[in-house]
């Protein structure tokens, strides 16, 4: 909504969609007065209603988010649910024709394929928000002619970079999301302290890009300056750099292939006299090496990972499990359901569903 603001004569709003934040839908509709809403949760539907039908905004519930992204006013789709949910309006958008910003990882990662082929199959575009995948976006302009040798995808830690296992087990969610750079939603903050985060973002830049597993690389970069890189045959690598703030990458994938001017803040070298990288630990965080075997299998594994860990994190957000316990679900689960080599879009709902059911079993 910032960005939007920030340049007025750009963009125009024509729906928002919220899961149960009625409060700041109904703020953020007042103010930029689209054409219609929705709200996710059921409960909140009458105070939404009441708030915005006296100012002809049309407000739906349940649902019906798959439905509104096919509306004739839309061009651009920015698809930023968290999770599984993403996936079918995603889907819907792409068969009506619209472009996608893409910020919601998981609908790559769960069905990369499918996606894919039906962006291309309906000529539309994907711009990636995620800010590591828009800076391979950014790194590769004017360089499409030119073969990739390997990205690297760089990762802040999280907050618990450099700790042992033994310290993990006794972590709590407050510990968890307390990220040192960057401020996001609690599935995300969590996801990022166990580097599922990153596993799901390599899958997702496999897809993005046409690459292989083998030509993606994670390197842990705790400043979180250099939002990631292209290496090219020649060996030359170009990075893509910037304070960690979500409005840079969100306004290049809204404005592609224009860079609007902003007053966003700059960021000074002086201030960060040092930028480090380093290995990440794949025995202490295991989730991205989970995420990177569950790649390497393809099929309908991703799935598996995505769905796992939307529960294993779901939980440990309830207190029931444990920090390294995540892991051990997404593990247990990748072992257990039946493999797909070519799923349809009725295998990904399936796999989710049972995926689902099998990792809250292993819990109880």
């Amino acid at each position: 909504m910032e960005v939007v603001e920030s340049h007025p004569d750009h963009f125009q709003v024509e729906v928002l969609t919220a899961g149960s934040n009625a409060d700041l839908l109904i703020e953020q509709s007042l103010r930029h007065q689209p054409n219609t809403v929705v709200i996710g949760d059921a409960q909140q539907y009458q105070k939404v209603m009441d708030a915005l039908d006296p100012q002809g905004i049309k407000v739906y519930s349940d649902g019906a988010i798959a439905d509104v992204v096919t509306m004739e006013g839309i061009d651009l789709v920015l698809t930023a649910l968290v999770g599984y949910a993403g996936l079918l309006p995603t889907i819907n958008a792409i068969k009506a024709g619209k472009n996608i910003a893409l910020a919601n990882k998981e609908t790559l990662v769960v069905a990369g394929q499918l996606i894919t082929s039906l962006a291309e199959e309906n000529a539309v575009n994907i711009y990636p928000v995620d800010s590591e995948h828009s800076a391979i976006f950014q790194c590769l302009l004017g360089e499409w002619q030119n073969p990739i040798e390997k990205i690297v995808l760089t990762a802040s830690g999280g907050p618990f970079r450099g700790r042992e296992r033994e310290f993990l087990r006794n972590v709590t969610k407050a510990d968890a999301l307390k990220h040192p750079n960057w401020d996001m939603g609690a599935k995300i903050t969590i996801d990022s302290a166990t580097l599922m985060n990153k596993g799901l973002e390599v899958i997702e830049a496999t897809w993005l890009f046409g690459l292989r597993l083998d030509q993606v690389e994670v390197v842990v970069h705790p400043q979180s300056i250099i939002h990631s890189m292209v290496q090219f045959n020649d060996g030359s690598i170009k990075a893509q750099m910037g304070l960690p703030d979500m409005k840079l990458p969100i306004l290049f994938a809204l404005s592609y292939p224009k860079r609007l001017p902003t007053d966003f803040p700059r960021m000074n070298f002086t201030q960060y006299p040092q930028l480090t990288f380093e290995q990440p630990d794949l025995q202490t965080f295991r989730n991205l090496a989970l995420a990177f075997e569950a790649s390497d299998k393809g099929g309908n594994m991703p799935c598996v990972l995505n769905a796992a860990n939307e529960i294993a994190v779901s939980e440990f957000l309830k207190e029931r499990i444990g920090f390294l316990e995540m892991s051990d679900v997404v593990e247990t689960c990748l072992s257990k359901m039946p493999f797909i080599k070519t799923p349809s879009y009725e295998d990904y709902v399936e796999t989710d569903k049972e995926t689902r059911i099998k990792a809250l079993e292993i819990i109880n």
